[in-house]
C-alpha cells in the first residue's frame, strides 16, 4: 500500500474529531431512532456520523473501498479498505449510557494498518498503528499483568438473536461467572476490546458480532501486548470469524479452556 501510514493516522484522527463533536451533540436527546431488528436500533446520529467519516477518510487512501455498517456491510476486503462502526453501543446512546462509541480502522485485505476507538462522551480515545504501538489519550498503553483467571475481569456482550443460542451463552457464562473475578457487559464490543488493550478488562469474549465492531479493537490489543484468536475452535482471528477471544496473553490458554468447559453445545448452536 503506496502510503504514509503514520500521516494517514494522523489524519483519521482528524476526522474523528469531528465526529465525536456530532456524537456529544446529539448526546442529549438522539433523534430518529428506529428499530433494524426486534432489538437492534439506528438512529440519525448513526447515519451522520458514517457520512461524515467517509467523505473525510476517502481522500486519505485514494480508491480504498468502505466496510461500513449502516451503508457498506457487504464489502468483502481484498485492498485498503476502511472498517466502520459510527455508533458502538448504539442502544447506549439511545438511552443516554455513556458507554458509547465510533471505531474506525483501515486495514490491508485482512491486514490491519491502523485502528482507532474514540469514545467522546467518556473523554477516551484509544489508538494504534501497527508495529507502532497502542495508545490511550497520546500515552502509552498495555495490557494487563493478570495471570489466573480467579483474579481476572471478563467482557463479554450478548447477539441480537440472543435466544437463538441462548444454551451456549448460558454455558460459556456459567463457566466464566464460578472462574473469575467478575464478568461485565457494558455494551460496546469496540470499547471492550481498547480496554483490555488498555489493561482495564483482562478478557473479552463475544460471538457473532460483525467485522467494524472488531477491526479497530483486535489491533489495539495486539498493539498493547495482548492476543486475539477465535475460541470454539481457537484460531488466528480473521475479520468475519464467528467468535472472538481478547485477552492480555497470559491468560489466553486458560479463557480458551473455560469456553470450552461448559455443556456439549447442542445442534443448533453450529457453526
Amino acid at each position: 500500500m503506496p502510503i504514509d501510514p503514520a500521516a494517514v493516522l494522523a489524519a483519521a484522527l482528524a476526522a474523528v474529531d469531528a465526529s465525536d463533536a456530532r456524537i456529544r451533540e446529539d448526546f442529549a436527546a438522539p433523534r430518529g431512532v428506529r428499530h433494524k431488528g426486534r432489538i437492534d436500533l439506528v438512529t440519525a446520529t448513526d447515519l451522520a456520523v458514517e457520512a461524515l467519516l467517509k467523505e473525510r477518510l476517502a481522500p486519505l487512501v485514494p480508491g480504498a473501498a468502505f466496510l461500513a455498517e449502516e451503508t457498506a456491510a457487504a464489502t468483502v476486503p481484498t485492498g485498503p479498505t476502511w472498517v466502520i462502526d459510527p455508533v458502538d453501543g448504539t442502544t447506549n446512546f439511545a438511552h443516554g449510557f455513556p458507554f458509547v462509541c465510533t471505531s474506525v480502522a483501515l486495514y490491508d485485505g485482512q491486514t490491519p494498518v491502523l485502528g482507532i476507538v474514540s469514545a467522546p462522551i467518556l473523554g477516551q480515545r484509544f489508538h494504534a498503528l501497527a508495529g507502532g504501538g497502542a495508545f490511550c489519550n497520546g500515552a502509552p498503553m498495555a495490557v494487563s499483568a493478570v495471570a489466573e483467571p480467579v483474579d481476572a475481569l471478563v467482557a463479554t456482550g450478548f447477539p441480537y438473536a440472543l435466544t437463538d443460542r441462548l444454551d451456549e451463552i448460558a454455558a460459556d457464562l456459567r463457566a466464566m461467572l464460578t472462574a473469575t473475578q467478575g464478568i461485565r457487559r457494558p455494551g460496546s464490543a469496540a470499547l471492550d476490546l481498547a480496554y483490555v488493550a488498555a489493561g482495564r478488562l483482562d478478557a473479552f469474549y463475544e460471538m457473532a458480532l460483525n467485522p467494524w465492531d472488531v477491526a479497530a479493537g483486535v489491533l489495539l490489543v495486539t498493539e498493547a501486548g495482548g492476543t486475539v484468536t477465535g475460541y470454539r475452535p481457537r484460531a488466528p482471528y480473521r475479520l468475519g470469524d464467528f467468535r472472538v477471544l481478547a485477552s492480555n496473553g497470559r491468560l489466553h490458554e486458560a479463557m480458551l479452556a473455560l469456553l470450552g468447559a461448559g455443556q456439549a453445545r447442542p445442534p443448533c448452536c453450529a457453526p
